[in-house]
């Protein structure tokens, strides 16, 4: 037992006690991650370089609050020594003041600290795919479809994300049957890893004469961009196509083998780009997006094998779960997840959606701290 835990011991209850001795272990890996990043070889290695600054930036953060916490405990013992052993009263009242403050304070730090011992996911700083599919409600699903990717869209302008269509398939009536847009930016895939699932509208749609109200749905698909290094692809493993490109388009999108599809052999993975003229440039996109989906393959075996340790009540972020309902005439948006509501639908669906995130967040770490209750003596 080192002298901070001798410290403490004769003061707090064993969970505040399990909380300080994490901390403290935090601390010394900290300094070890301090001097790992002094280590001129470091660089040379792009790799773990990046996982060291990750890591050495979470750890500086924790230690932030680990010297607020320290400061709060040690300013709630000071003023229960005043109040009982100084004989001043103004001196006694002052410090019963600043007590229940303080006292106020313990537990809403110690809940932030729970949250922040949670290590981040490093796939939550990845660029992502975003696939969305039109499913239940012929025409109104396609245009839901369109509204979805907007909403996304909106979303990115707002933070500063740079977006890119992969491929949209578009219907006569304006929707889209299927768009694939990859989104670039600091910590996507955080933002929207819960997105994943089925997502329903309730509205009077636009190809509605008769003003009847449709529910409709479209499947969202959010996969982290895999880099080359990340996922190996044999190229015996891959068969390559080329095509002349369907559908709408140009006179040299239609006359031209520059249309590419993919087959992942393995799997049965198959991915088609046509969106560009360039036969090159359909074949580099099309390669992102088996990266991406190998990559999110790969990913669910092993969420798969840690499942019942690591299970997250958000959800599997499966395309088959029903998460989120869009109910224009009540003008309310619900995560069924989390059973979170919100109003003004109009402003969610132009990318204010940050609450709804929020929240789905925080309920993922809320459950996974559950999960880790006895290693992090919560």
């Amino acid at each position: 037992m080192n002298l901070v835990e001798k410290f403490y011991k004769k003061r707090y209850n064993l969970e505040i006690m399990d909380l300080l001795k994490k901390l403290e272990d935090c601390a010394k890996r900290y300094e070890t991650v301090k001097e790992q990043i002094l280590d001129p070889a470091l660089v040379k290695d792009q790799k773990k370089y990046k996982d060291v600054m990750r890591e050495n930036n979470y750890l500086s953060e924790l230690c932030e609050l680990y010297e607020e916490y320290k400061k709060i405990l040690n300013g709630i013992e000071d003023d229960k020594k005043i109040i009982t052993e100084e004989d001043d009263a103004d001196m006694k009242e002052m410090a019963r003041e600043e007590l229940k403050t303080l006292e106020e304070e313990q537990p809403k730090m110690e809940e932030r600290i729970k949250m922040k011992l949670i290590p981040p996911d490093p796939l939550d700083e990845k660029n992502i795919i975003l696939e969305i599919r039109s499913a239940a409600g012929g025409d109104e699903a396609s245009l839901f479809v369109r509204d979805l990717w907007e909403m996304y869209c909106h979303l990115a302008e707002r933070k500063g994300w740079k977006t890119e269509t992969m491929e949209a398939q578009e219907t006569e009536v304006g929707g889209f049957n299927k768009i694939v847009t990859s989104i670039s930016g600091k910590f996507v895939y955080g933002t929207l890893r819960w997105e994943s699932g089925v997502h329903r509208v309730q509205r009077v749609p636009q190809t509605e004469s008769q003003g009847r109200l449709q529910t409709s749905t479209a499947t969202v698909a959010v996969l982290p961009e895999a880099e080359e290094t990340e996922i190996d692809i044999k190229p015996d493993d891959v068969r390559v196509d080329v095509m002349r490109a369907g559908g709408p388009g140009g006179q040299c999108v239609n006359t031209t083998d520059s249309a590419v599809r993919l087959t992942h052999i393995p799997t049965g993975i198959v991915v088609i780009q046509q969106d560009e003229k360039s036969q090159i440039k359909n074949k580099a996109k099309a390669w992102r997006v088996l990266r991406a989906r190998l990559f999110e393959l790969e990913e669910s075996k092993k969420n798969a094998e840690r499942a019942d340790a690591r299970k997250s009540m958000v959800g599997s972020g499966a395309r088959s779960e029903k998460i989120r309902t869009y109910n224009f005439p009540q003008d309310r948006v619900t995560d069924h997840r989390i059973n979170y509501s919100a109003h003004n639908l109009p402003g969610f669906m132009m990318g204010n959606m940050d609450d709804m995130l929020d929240a789905l967040n925080v309920y993922a770490k809320e459950e996974q701290l559950k999960a880790d209750v006895s290693e992090l003596g919560a």
